[in-house]
């Protein structure tokens, strides 16, 4: 069975998208000897994970990346899926997902209900900035005590709170309200993280 990540930002054309194009690239770049390194648990980590994306939310459903997402991955030389529809998380990616990354603070407590209702364990949330430098990692996931989610009752927030507030310490910044300039700006955060993930995942 793959070891499987998912991937989740709100509409799941922007960012969700750019963390699953890079994660992915990156990974099959990586010599089939980094999995085989004394010490690293082939269990948890297959040569070769699987990488997905999804939302919180159905608004953008059916719909391709933001074109200026699919702008700088295409300058910068990632390969851009043939196809990709912007969809809702579903149950059965929840469930089987052996990690799962939003890109906010307000999208992982989004999650929270998602996950229960999925019978989906809450520990293997992840945010994307645990593994750029930016926020500790937090070992038991961002519900555990300790974490940004810990003390979270699991009622939900507002909408806004819940989905288009990406200005925290936590959060990779949403690009979709500026020019292509804040999408370049996205993937520097993304490449960060994504780099932090593979050594998380192999090393």
């Amino acid at each position: 069975m793959p070891y499987r990540i998912l991937v989740v930002c709100t509409g799941n054309i922007c960012r969700s998208p750019m963390g699953e194009i890079v994660l992915r690239e990156k990974i099959s770049r990586l010599p089939e000897a980094e999995n085989r390194k004394e010490g690293n648990s082939a269990a948890r980590t297959p040569a070769r994970p699987t990488v997905g994306s999804a939302g919180v939310s159905d608004e953008e459903h059916g719909h391709y990346l933001d074109p200026r997402a699919a702008q700088i991955l295409r300058e910068n030389g990632y390969p851009l899926p043939r196809e990709h529809r912007a969809h809702l998380a579903t149950r059965e990616e929840l469930s089987r997902a052996d990690l799962i990354l939003p890109m906010t603070l307000g999208q992982a407590r989004a999650l929270r209900p998602m996950l229960k209702a999925a019978g989906a364990d809450p520990a293997k949330v992840h945010l994307w900035r645990e593994f750029d430098g930016t926020a500790p990692l937090f070992p038991r996931g961002v519900y555990a005590p300790g974490a940004p989610l810990g003390e979270d009752s699991g009622a939900p927030g507002s909408r806004q709170e819940n989905f288009y507030t990406s200005d925290g310490r936590f959060d990779v910044p949403d690009p979709w309200y500026g020019s292509v300039d804040g999408f370049r700006k996205t993937l520097k955060t993304v490449e960060n993280g994504a780099a932090g993930i593979i050594d998380y995942l192999y090393r």
